[in-house]
């Protein structure tokens, strides 16, 4: 299913491409993609294990190369947002593993992650409180906002900020930025954020309600 939205490059996602994992899905936005596998609740170690809720971890795969820095950073934000809203503490003691893979990084990696995430989430019938998905902003040197940038429009840019918001309430569940911005321009991206997160909680719904409509 591909689809266009205001503001944002075309979206386009794919659930249950692989077999193996308990829940998976491909997710598109412009030249960026990410493949998400989902595994678990599954037994873990009993030295990992905590005895109230679930252990929930994320890797990133690069296209090419071994996680750095840069990823470890993204597996954090990725994962304390899925703890955010799984419900844990139906599955104590057991481990759930959320392997995102690059396919491509065409801008707004970050987002696209939390995108994948939610919908092989979705897939896995994981128990959540709520969905969320992931919105990156840019602001240039003029204090021009771009929604869902390209690598080229991020690269220029003075500030790049990704926010993952909640579908309840459009909350701000986490934040990762970069660069110099004032309060009122991070009002600002927070609401043109919360506007665009509603179209892709748009796409979501439209993209299960076809899903199980051919099931």
């Amino acid at each position: 299913m591909m689809e266009t939205l205001a503001g944002l490059r075309e979206i386009a996602c794919e659930q249950s491409p692989l077999s193996r994992p308990d829940g998976s899905a491909t997710f598109v936005q412009g030249d960026t993609s990410v493949l998400a596998g989902v595994y678990g609740p599954a037994e873990i170690k009993f030295s990992r294990e905590m005895h109230d809720k679930s252990t929930v971890e994320v890797l990133v795969r690069p296209k090419v190369g071994l996680p750095a820095i840069q990823e470890k950073t993204q597996e954090q934000l990725v994962r304390e947002t899925c703890e955010a809203v799984i419900l844990g503490t139906l599955h104590p003691r057991t481990s759930i593993t959320i392997v995102l893979q690059v396919i491509n990084d065409g801008g707004s990696l970050l987002a696209c992650f939390l995108n994948a995430a939610c919908m092989g989430m979705m897939d896995a019938g994981l128990p959540m409180r709520t969905t969320f998905c992931g919105v990156t902003c840019a602001l240039d040197d003029d204090g021009q906002l771009t929604i869902d940038p390209t690598a080229k429009e991020q690269k220029e840019s003075r500030a790049v900020l990704t926010f993952a918001i909640e579908s309840t309430e459009k909350k701000i569940l986490t934040v990762s930025t970069r660069g110099v911005y004032s309060p009122a321009e991070l009002q600002q991206c927070i609401a043109a954020a919360q506007l665009s997160a509603q179209k892709i909680f748009h796409f979501y719904r439209d993209s299960a309600r076809r899903r199980y409509s051919k099931s």
